[in-house]
């Protein structure tokens, strides 16, 4: 409240950080298949609509996968907020990937 005025101040719009998420697959691959699987139920438990999904497909788009150095699939890259990181694999290890996604585990 407004100690001259009396008014209350205006709200102000809430910051949400947007993590921004690249994953690399190669076709339908079961790996590939897994890991979008796993990404989504993360990013649906952890991230909710505070983040944004790429999924490039190296079969589709080869010379953009060598341009970014990806040389494994299915390989996922946390572009920002920083620091970036990067997880390789089916994503299966839930805690390896909320690590490198700066996320803490729930607490059961």
């Amino acid at each position: 409240m407004n100690r001259l005025t009396g008014k209350s101040k205006p709200a102000t719009a809430q910051l949400t950080t947007v993590v921004v998420l690249r994953l690399y697959v190669a076709g339908g691959a079961p790996n590939s298949m897994q890991a979008i699987a796993n990404l989504e139920a993360i990013c649906a438990e952890y991230l909710k609509d505070g983040h944004r999904l790429e999924v490039v497909d190296v079969l589709q788009n080869p010379r953009r996968a060598m341009a970014e150095g990806v040389l494994v699939t299915p390989s996922l890259n946390k572009l920002s907020p920083q620091p970036a990181a990067q997880v390789i694999g089916n994503l299966s290890d839930k805690t390896r990937v909320l690590f490198a996604l700066g996320l803490k585990p729930h607490v059961e």
